[in-house]
């Protein structure tokens, strides 16, 4: 019995061996199974096709999808944080509290003082902040309400003193400089550009600056910005850091700090940090931008579902055009089997079959991704005409991230397929 056993697997590997030198020089040096899997992709011309268009339209929905929102949701994060710190601490807030005498409790609370009140020991905080991990940059800022008094025209405006070198550490104010530099020194100001309208003011002109407690200020404008907001451009007003410590009456004091971190989602764990360590207010722009933060949680969870569906849906066309292909081939997987063929070398026939599928179907899934972004690029633009809502690009990341969850979702859904077809006898695959 083991003698015939042997003969039949030498006379099994002699007919695999004269098949194989019937083939082409090129097709002789590919592997048995994969040579296979290409014939019988190419045998079922329409079944590959199909199944190819829909990989190929799956992939594409989740790169377009996923890039569009990135990039939507990183312009977004742009916007609002151009002109705001990712941490900001101040002094704990005054809380008021009822007098009480012997008999009772006095029945109304006096309002507390509204002043501006310094932070304490600034310098040893800001040295502490800035030996925090993850905080990039700190600045000292002086900030308060005031009036811009330009002859008989004046506005509230809001009066930020600070150093510029560190401010734009912090806030890239530099980039939405439209006149002039961020630079000033002595008694210089730099305003927005709806201001300087309001005023009719411009570069090198002067208005007076006056605080709310009287102490005012001649100085000349050497700059004007413009932050993409209408009411910051209205209200901000920069100055020196000295001058702005004189105009609010804080000598040598700062009104809050202002911190840039390195990973914006994670500025909630340093201000918790820093909160605990200083006992001041300490507050992130994922507080202060709940909204926001809502908004962009819920789009990340809609993409996630979105994607989720769509690859769902790719397995189980391959899986069910795989099943049909199975059912299709009996007859030549009983004759593979009876030349020779192992059931591992059957199932790595359909599980390579997936694979491919996968494989070109990313490929190609990428390149009409990008082709969509630049037709959409072109198509939707910023609502103040400031140029293409996103832009024509793909991250590598992503795209070889798709290729892999292709790849992978393609073998997936060739297993069943795969095991069904290496199960078969092939007696009766023969005879089907």
């Amino acid at each position: 019995m083991r003698w015939g056993a042997e003969v039949g697997a030498m006379g099994a590997r002699w007919r695999m061996r004269r098949a194989r030198a019937a083939l082409s020089p090129w097709a002789r040096r590919l592997p048995f199974e994969l040579l296979v899997a290409l014939r019988f992709l190419r045998e079922g011309r329409m079944q590959s096709a199909l199944i190819l268009a829909g990989v190929t339209g799956g992939v594409a929905v989740i790169v377009f999808l996923t890039q569009l929102i990135n990039q939507l949701q990183d312009s977004i994060i742009d916007r609002v944080l151009g002109s705001q710190a990712h941490v900001v601490i101040r002094p704990p807030e005054e809380v008021n509290r009822p007098v009480v005498t012997d008999a009772a409790v006095a029945a109304r609370v006096q309002p507390r003082e509204q002043r501006l009140r310094s932070v304490d020991q600034w310098e040893r905080v800001a040295q502490l902040a800035a030996a925090t991990p993850e905080v990039l940059a700190v600045s000292p800022v002086a900030s308060g309400p005031a009036f811009a008094v330009r002859g008989a025209g004046n506005k509230s405006v809001a009066l930020i003193g600070m150093v510029p070198d560190a401010y734009s550490r912090v806030v890239r104010i530099d980039d939405k400089m439209v006149r002039g530099r961020f630079q000033v020194s002595g008694s210089e100001a730099i305003i927005g550009t709806e201001l300087a309208a309001d005023l009719g003011v411009s570069v090198g002109d002067k208005l007076r600056l006056q605080a709310a407690n009287g102490r005012g200020e001649v100085v000349t404008v050497t700059g004007l910005f413009d932050i993409g907001n209408r009411d910051l451009n209205r209200r901000w007003v920069f100055v020196p850091l000295k001058l702005a410590q004189t105009l609010l009456d804080v000598p040598g004091g700062v009104t809050n700090l202002d911190l840039t971190v390195n990973d914006l989602f994670g500025a909630d764990a340093v201000a918790a940090e820093l909160r605990a360590a200083t006992g001041l207010t300490v507050e992130s722009w994922m507080q202060t931008n709940a909204s926001l933060l809502t908004a962009l949680s819920n789009q990340t969870v809609s993409n996630n579902l979105i994607r989720s569906f769509v690859v769902i849906i790719v397995a189980l066309g391959i899986s069910s055009v795989l099943v049909v292909s199975v059912v299709q081939k009996q007859r030549e997987i009983g004759i593979l089997r009876a030349m020779g063929a192992g059931r591992r070398q059957i199932m790595a026939v359909f599980l390579l079959q997936g694979g491919i599928v996968g494989l070109v179907g990313s490929t190609l899934g990428a390149a009409l991704a990008y082709a969509l972004l630049v037709v959409f690029s072109h198509v939707f633009k910023n609502p103040g005409g400031g140029g293409p809502l996103f832009n024509a690009e793909l991250d590598p990341r992503l795209v070889l991230l798709a290729a892999l969850v292709a790849c992978a979702v393609g073998l997936l859904a060739a297993l069943i397929p795969a095991r069904r077809a290496a199960r078969m006898d092939p007696v009766q695959a023969i005879r089907s």
